[in-house]
């Protein structure tokens, strides 16, 4: 059984996993008028959810596009967030950053494990992206891809592990380690996008190396 989401509720979503979007382009989205689009993002910008910036383009009219503020980011949430903040200061306050460093590449290790037990077998590169954000979607990431002329671009629109890696870089760094042995030594693996950073999304290009 379907469960349909008030329209406000809807848009937090689109704008979520679409990124920042124009009223028109909203309205699409949520099969709304556009002044029933306007109407939901106003209502939205007046609790505080989303703000919107003017943004020119060519030689057309500026747009005014809409995105999520950090309250509205919080309504997805950062799991255990808190309790995981406190459980990595009390480790690196007590233990030491070594301590917290070996901490961080074992649970590494193990998703990396299980990432590759995933894709074992599997050659063709797209196919192994394909299961790779699978995983990360069911996990909470909100992830996809996109192929490009050249490329792969894999994106996650949403960090459940946000508070965490906001303050230890140790889980953003072995995530991309991750990516990179998950999608073999023959690819590379860069983050363009970093939520930590300010992004509204992560991304990662995956090129296949040129032989040279």
């Amino acid at each position: 059984m379907e469960i349909k989401l008030p329209e406000n509720e809807r848009a937090l979503w689109i704008l979520k996993t679409k990124g920042p979007l124009s009223v028109i382009t909203l309205a699409k989205e949520l099969n709304v008028t556009t002044e029933g689009a306007r109407f939901n993002i106003l209502k939205l910008a007046s609790e505080g959810l989303v703000l919107s910036e003017t943004v020119s383009k060519g030689r057309g009219r500026p747009q005014q596009i809409w995105s999520l503020t950090a309250t509205g980011n919080s309504r997805f949430p950062d799991t255990h967030a808190d309790l995981t903040v406190k459980l990595i200061q009390k480790t690196r306050e007590i233990l030491g950053e070594k301590a917290l460093d070996a901490v961080i590449e074992a649970h590494s290790a193990e998703i990396r494990n299980s990432y590759l037990n995933a894709v074992s077998g599997v050659d063709a590169l797209e196919k192994r992206i394909q299961i790779l954000t699978e995983i990360r979607n069911n996990e909470g990431y909100m992830a996809g891809y996109t192929q490009e002329d050249d490329h792969f671009l894999i994106y996650e629109n949403h960090c459940p592990i946000c508070a965490a890696a906001t303050i230890c870089q140790g889980f953003c760094r072995s995530e991309l380690e991750t990516f990179q042995a998950v999608l073999g030594e023959k690819t590379t693996v860069e983050r363009l996008d970093h939520i930590v950073s300010g992004a509204t999304r992560c991304t990662y290009k995956v090129s296949i190396k040129k032989n040279r």
